[in-house]
C-alpha cells in the first residue's frame, strides 16, 4: 500500500470533477491522490496542475456529495501505479481497473506507472509481420502489422462496435503467444453486455483483458481507461513476450471527456472547444505501441472513433490521422446496401502494409492482388459516375465489366458474417474470383505467371445437346 504522510483539509473549491486544494507543499504534477470524506469513504484522483500552494485535483468518482469543509486530501508522492502481469488475463474490470466480474482485485509482482512513456524512436523495431484479424477486407486490403496503430473511422449508426469486437475476438499472430486488451469508453449498458458476450470465449481462454467504462461512469474515468489498457499491454508484451492487440473504442468519447475537463479548468479552447493539447494528448497514447529492439513481444493499437456528422475533418479523426499509420473507413453507402463490414476500400489505407505482406509473410500474390483490386475499384467508381450521367447503354463492354466487378466485390468479397473468422487463403481466393470478372487485358498490375496460375480454365466444347423429338 502507498504511504500517505500528510492530509490537507484546505479545499478551496469544487468545480465539476475538480477539487482545488490550497496550502499544499511538495506536491507534483500527475501525483496520485486519496480523498477521504467525512463519513470515511475514499475516492481517488490525480493532480492536474500545481501553482505555488494551490493544487488542482481531478477526482475519478466525481465531486458530487463532497463537502469542502469535511473533505481531507492526501497526496501519495508519486504518479498512479497499478500491478501488472498475467493476472489481468481473463479479467473484466471497470475503467479504473476495479474488477466487475466478481473476482478478487488484480494483483501482480510488480507495479508500473499508468502514465507510461512513448517508445524511444532509436529503439523502435520496424514492423514487418502481420496480425491477421479474420476479417477478409482488412487482411487483404489494409493488412494490420505488428506494432502498428491503425484506427477505424466510423459514423453514427454504423457497426463499428461489432467490428471492434470481431477483430478482438478473432485476431491472431500465426500461433505465437498472443493477447488482446479491449478498452471500452462511454459504452451503454447494452453495448457493455454485447462486448462481454462477444469476447467471452477469448476471455475464458485467458487471452483477454477487458476494461469497460460505461456512459454513466464518471467522465474522468474515461481519461484513465486507455492508459490502464496500454500499461497492462506493455508489460504483457515487453516483459512477458506476448504480441498484444489493444482495441480502444470510442476515442471520440475520450476526447469529449478531455474537453469537459479542460472546460472545468477554465482553459482557453481551440478548435470546436477541444483543448489545444488534444494532438499531444492523443500522441501520448498512440505512440506507446510498437516493437522495441532487443525485447520480445509487440503492442499493436486499433483505436475506433466515431466522426461526428461523418466529418473526417473533425479535430479527433483529423489529428488521429496525423499520428497513426493509415485508417480503416466505414461507409454508410456500403452499409445501406447490406454489406458487413461496410469498409470503404478507396478511403482506407494501411501505410505499413507493404512491410507485412508478400512471400514469407502472407502469400506471394498478396501485394499484387491488393493493388490491382484497389485500382479496379477506383476505375469502377469512375464508370459508375459515368453511367449515372450518360446511362448504362453508353458504356463499352470493358466498362460494364468494371460494374460487374464492383457488384462482385460487394456481395462475394466484402460481405462476411459477424461470427465468421475468414482465413487469409479464403479471402484471397474471393479476391481472385472478383478480379477475374475483368478480362486479362484489364489486369495489368498482376504478373503473367500469377494470372496463368489463377485464371479459370476454359472448358472444352462438348457434344451439342439436342432436345428429344416428340
Amino acid at each position: 500500500m502507498t504511504a500517505y504522510e500528510v492530509e490537507y483539509t484546505g479545499v478551496r473549491e469544487l468545480r465539476g470533477p475538480l477539487v482545488v486544494v490550497e496550502g499544499v507543499a511538495g506536491v507534483g504534477w500527475d501525483e496520485f491522490v486519496r480523498i477521504v470524506t467525512d463519513d470515511g469513504a475514499q475516492q481517488h484522483g490525480l493532480v492536474l496542475e500545481v501553482d505555488g500552494e494551490l493544487a488542482v485535483v481531478q477526482v475519478f468518482e466525481g465531486t458530487a456529495g463532497l463537502d469542502p469543509t469535511r473533505t481531507r486530501i492526501a497526496f501519495s508522492g508519486r504518479p498512479l501505479h497499478i500491478p501488472v502481469g498475467t493476472g489481468w488475463l481473463g479479467r473484466t474490470c471497470n475503467g479504473r481497473g476495479e474488477p466487475v466480474d466478481g473476482g478478487p482485485p488484480v494483483i501482480g509482482r510488480v507495479e508500473e506507472a499508468v502514465g507510461g512513456t512513448p517508445i524511444n524512436p532509436v529503439r523502435r523495431e520496424p514492423p514487418v509481420d502481420p496480425v491477421l484479424t479474420g476479417v477478409g477486407a482488412i487482411d487483404v486490403l489494409t493488412t494490420l502489422v505488428r506494432g502498428q496503430k491503425l484506427p477505424v473511422f466510423s459514423s453514427a449508426g454504423l457497426p463499428h462496435l461489432e467490428l471492434a469486437v470481431q477483430v478482438a475476438a478473432q485476431s491472431s499472430c500465426g500461433g505465437q503467444p498472443f493477447g488482446v486488451v479491449f478498452a471500452g469508453m462511454g459504452l451503454t449498458h447494452a453495448d457493455t453486455a454485447f462486448v462481454r458476450e462477444g469476447l467471452a470465449e477469448r476471455s475464458a481462454a485467458g487471452e483477454l483483458v477487458l476494461l469497460l467504462n460505461t456512459a454513466d461512469d464518471p467522465v474522468i474515468e474515461r481519461l484513465l481507461t486507455p492508459r490502464l489498457a496500454l500499461t497492462v499491454a506493455e508489460h504483457l508484451a515487453f516483459t512477458e513476450g506476448r504480441h498484444v492487440l489493444v482495441v480502444m473504442t470510442d476515442m471520440t468519447a475520450y476526447a469529449e471527456a478531455l474537453r469537459e475537463v479542460s472546460a472545468a479548468r477554465g482553459e482557453v479552447p481551440a478548435r470546436r472547444a477541444y483543448p489545444g493539447y488534444l494532438y499531444s494528448d492523443l500522441a501520448s497514447l498512440y505512440e506507446r505501441c510498437g516493437m522495441i529492439r532487443g525485447r520480445p513481444g509487440s503492442v499493436t493499437v486499433v483505436p475506433v472513433l466515431v466522426m461526428p456528422a461523418g466529418d473526417i475533418t473533425h479535430p479527433v479523426p483529423d489529428l488521429t490521422g496525423y499520428i497513426t499509420e493509415g485508417q480503416i473507413v466505414l461507409s454508410p453507402v456500403a452499409w445501406a446496401r447490406g454489406a458487413y463490414p461496410p469498409v470503404d476500400p478507396l478511403a482506407s489505407l494501411s501505410r505499413l502494409m507493404r512491410r507485412g505482406v508478400g512471400a514469407g509473410r502472407t502469400r506471394d500474390d498478396h501485394p499484387h492482388v491488393a493493388a490491382q483490386l484497389i485500382a479496379a475499384l477506383s476505375r469502377a467508381r469512375q464508370v459508375r459516375d459515368l453511367a449515372d450521367l450518360m446511362g448504362r447503354s453508353a458504356l463499352s463492354p470493358a466498362d460494364l465489366r468494371y460494374l460487374d466487378l464492383e457488384e462482385s466485390f460487394l456481395h462475394q468479397f466484402l460481405v462476411q458474417r459477424r461470427d465468421e473468422s475468414r482465413t487469409l487463403d479464403e479471402a484471397m481466393d474471393r479476391a481472385w474470383r472478383t478480379l477475374l470478372t475483368l478480362s486479362r487485358s484489364q489486369l495489368g498490375m498482376i504478373p503473367a505467371a500469377l494470372l496463368d496460375a489463377h485464371e479459370r480454365p476454359v472448358p472444352a466444347p462438348g457434344p451439342e445437346r439436342r432436345e428429344p423429338e416428340p
